[in-house]
């Protein structure tokens, strides 16, 4: 071994600097597993340690009704601390401001809620101004749209607050849940002063429960399930929001932690084929060896080491680097955590990753080194003897331990297997589909690469793409890669924006009412005919809950661990209507579409939307029973119907016939288009006046809040990817430089044959554009392919292509290239012809 450390390190010093590029490609890599690995250790201490912050109470429970009186004193015998909550959806009207209009999430507390964490507000006294009058608490993003200031007055309903500052932070929830939903806070006595109590069937009632010490929370919410089994109340521990919150984290983390995986596997290509290049270079130097008595054994173990060495260069600057990228993290992810996360360094984390990376490195690393066992001390003094080295029968378990690697690392990472053989897969999909690609081009260049018509440096350049030491692999895969990446998560972004903006495309409705009383549709009628936006639709909305299914009661079926059926869907409440006739957002599946039966009917037909049947197990001739608001109502399904839920009109889960539901208490839901956001905002001004309890929401609006939270959760993708990318330009590089020596070489001989620096110059410039393109067109390719399975499978949306993005990604991938391969080659053609002569002879 001291023969071998020894070699290894003298050897070593005439391609240092090559060396230490092939060291980088793997850099990024690491970084990324290490700084999100230490992020997923920060985050679940965090969470530990905020757990209480998480609920703002030790139990959460939560009604769509108001709570009986005597669950309330329930509560209160408990021996704790009680605080009620009341929220609903309705419209904030700015007076000041030209009566513009925002839907808001509405909320009223009694009690000292939050028990754990604070209401951070500006100013610091802001909530208690709220609970002492006529006071709102404002989101803070919607003092900003709308420029209010405290002391500024909004009408919310009936009634007129004075705002009383801005709200910055709850206990438990995350700046995200604000951009769709604002929030506003109001006391109490507040809140019955806008007369929406009573009439808006979406009230959500919830108790803030804080128990007294030593009261396990959790076995108290199986008493309380079971004493209040008949009111469907839903209940949430501390414990409870702590799983589902790390569940969801799990999610964010795992994505993350493959995305970084991704730069890791590209980097430890890019080390595969500088060490290939690096190895053939060597060749010469290895057959001295074996001619001065070194075994076959030694001269392996020899570049083994440096490539250990290697790896655990890159393996530690990584570490390094990752840990820097750990305290960017949570800067970038503020708005999707409800809480601030506590830093610091989790050297099992930093251990877990630099491990990982090196594993993969060494492996990588080991595939072109087999080359040295087959080398003969013939080379030594026979060049035409070549690198005739033969097969060596380790390979094909090299193969098998990258693969087994590759699919143990990514289940690992993304915490199940499922995910992980299937993002192993989709890697493998496309790493091979691009390595094919490249060995076609590769085919076709040396098959049909033209011999005449084309200027010489053409064809020169286009050569060069299936010449020995050709890049076209290499550079196919990363470029390629970091392509697909980038740009599947660009196209993913306009599909879910094209879905949003489609629904009020054309003719479609762009402006939805809501919380219509029965003897409000009218006036809501003449008051959109009257500003220029007649009513497109509407339809009245009445509210049941499932009480039986298949002749069993819903909590038979929630007890029945066997039947698998969805508990929201047994537990929701339904807002489902009544209608003649199909719309233009249905199509009818199954069955036959029955619009009217006569008053009394033993048995109602209904149609179901065939997405909740397939969750309920529902077939043509299965029974249900409704309880609608304290009525039962026994129908069968009748139909099936899929529906366009993208489109923004009245679309329901449950459809009646008309002449049975016209009795029961209900409220409307309309739509209408305003041609112009002038007309929009007339339209919403005369109803907010004339009826303020009506809530409007404006597409428009949507659109852009829905651009703001996709431009915030690309911006963290993206932060991500750009790992993958930067990797795949330092895998490029090295490619160059390593691939220098061959490139030197030919460049001399052409000089020799009589080429200007100017042409040779312009043939690199072919090369490298030719493999600029084919890089950003496999790409995209796979990009458009992944974009448009999303979209049908995953999104529901509008499969989008984008010129503009598949340009700019064309010419960014071609500029990048090119750049990098001519400043990689610089001074090639300063080289003598002698140089190389002399080499020859």
């Amino acid at each position: 071994m001291t023969f071998v450390l020894k070699m290894a390190w003298r050897d070593s010093r005439a391609s240092r600097r090559r060396l230490v590029l092939v060291s980088l490609s793997i850099v990024l890599g690491i970084a990324a597993l290490v700084g999100i690995a230490s992020l997923g250790d920060n985050l679940q201490r965090t969470v530990e340690q905020q757990t209480k912050t998480l609920l703002g109470a030790d139990i959460a429970v939560t009604s769509r009704v108001e709570f009986a009186p005597e669950t309330l004193a329930y509560f209160a015998s408990l021996g704790g601390e009680v605080a009620r909550e009341v929220s609903l959806r309705s419209m904030i009207t700015f007076p000041t401001r030209d009566e513009q209009r925002r839907l808001v999430q509405v909320r009223a507390l009694e009690g000292g809620f939050p028990f754990y964490g604070e209401l951070v507000t500006a100013p610091a006294d802001a909530m208690a101004q709220v609970r002492s009058g006529p006071f709102a608490l404002l989101e803070e993003t919607i003092l900003v749209q709308f420029g209010v200031q405290p002391g500024d007055e909004v009408r919310i309903g009936e009634g007129t607050f004075k705002v009383a500052g801005a709200l910055q932070k709850i206990p438990g929830e995350s700046a995200a849940v604000a951009m769709f939903s604002p929030r506003v806070y109001l006391s109490m006595e507040s809140f019955k002063a806008t007369g929406l109590l009573g009439r808006d069937t979406f009230t959500t009632h919830r108790a803030h429960l804080k128990l007294p010490a030593g009261r396990d929370a959790e076995q108290l919410v199986k008493e309380m399930r079971e004493k209040f089994r008949g009111q469907r109340l839903q209940f949430a521990t501390v414990e409870e929001r702590k799983r589902d919150l790390g569940e969801n984290l799990k999610d964010v983390y795992s994505f993350l932690s493959l995305v970084g995986f991704v730069a890791l596997v590209l980097g430890a290509v890019g080390v595969a084929s500088a060490m290939h290049v690096y190895v053939r270079q060597k060749i010469a130097t290895v057959a001295m060896l074996r001619c001065l008595g070194a075994t076959a054994r030694a001269s392996f173990t020899i570049y083994v080491v440096q490539g250990l060495g290697l790896g655990a260069v890159g393996a530690v600057i990584g570490a390094l680097l990752g840990v820097g990228v750990q305290t960017l993290l949570p800067a970038v992810l503020k708005d999707f955590l409800p809480f601030q996360v506590e830093m610091f360094i989790s050297w099992p984390a930093v251990l877990r990753g630099t491990v990982a990376g090196l594993v993969i490195c060494v492996l990588f690393t080991l595939l072109p080194l087999l080359t040295v066992r087959r080398v003969s001390p013939l080379l030594a003094i026979r060049s035409a003897q070549g690198e005739r080295t033969g097969a060596d029968p380790w390979r094909k378990w090299i193969y098998a331990g990258i693969g087994l690697a590759i699919l143990g690392f990514a289940i690992l990472q993304a915490g199940n297997w499922r995910a992980g053989g299937g993002f192993a897969l989709m890697l493998g999909v496309a790493f091979g589909t691009l390595a094919l690609l490249a060995r076609g081009i590769i085919w076709a260049a040396k098959k049909f690469g033209p011999r005449r018509g084309l200027p010489y440096v053409a064809r020169q350049g286009l050569a060069n793409l299936h010449r020995p030491n050709n890049r076209t692999v290499l550079l196919l895969l990363s470029l390629g890669l970091g392509t697909f990446l980038m740009l599947t998560l660009v196209l993913t972004r306009a599909s879910l924006l094209a879905k949003i903006a489609g629904i009020g495309g054309g003719t479609r409705p762009n402006l939805i009412f809501f919380d219509v009383q029965e003897d409000q549709i009218g006036a809501l009628e003449k008051l959109a005919a009257a500003n220029g936006a007649p009513l497109l639709a509407h339809a009245p909305m009445v509210t049941m809950r499932l009480a039986k299914l298949k002749g069993r009661t819903v909590e038979e079926w929630l007890k029945d661990e066997s039947a698998r059926l969805p508990g929201w869907a047994l537990r929701r409440e339904y807002r489902s209507t009544y209608r003649g006739q199909l719309t233009d957002t249905e199509r009818l599946t199954a069955g036959t579409f029955i619009g009217r039966v006569e008053p009394g009917e033993a048995r109602v037909p209904v149609s179901v939307e065939e997405g909740l049947a397939k969750d309920l197990q529902l077939k043509l001739g299965d029974e249900l029973t409704f309880d609608v608001q304290g009525v039962p109502i026994t129908g069968y399904v009748a139909s099936l119907r899929q529906v366009e839920w993208q489109r923004m009109q009245p679309n329901f889960f449950v459809v009646f016939p008309e002449g049975v539901l016209e009795p029961a208490p209900k409220t409307f839901i309309a739509a209408t288009r305003a041609a112009t956001p002038t007309i929009s905002a007339q339209v919403q001004r005369a109803v907010g006046r004339e009826l303020p309890s009506v809530s409007a929401i404006d597409l428009a609006l949507i659109q852009q809040t829905f651009d703001g939270i996709f431009a915030k959760a690309a911006f963290v993708i993206s932060f991500m990817a750009l790992f993958t990318v930067i990797t795949g330009v330092i895998v490029l590089a090295g490619a160059v430089l390593t691939g220098r020596y061959q490139r030197i070489r030919e460049t001399v001989l052409l000089r020799t044959l009589g080429a200007t620096r100017r042409q040779l110059r312009q043939i690199q410039l072919v090369e490298y554009a030719v493999l600029g393109v084919l890089a950003a067109l496999t790409g995209g390719l796979l990009a458009l392919t992944a974009n448009a399975l999303l979209a049908k499978f995953v999104f529901k949306s509008p499969v989008m292509f984008s010129p503009g993005a598949l340009l700019a990604a064309l010419g960014g991938v071609v500029v990048v290239t090119l750049v990098t391969g001519l400043l990689t080659s610089r001074g090639i053609t300063n080289h003598p012809p002698l140089e190389v002569l002399r080499q020859e002879t």
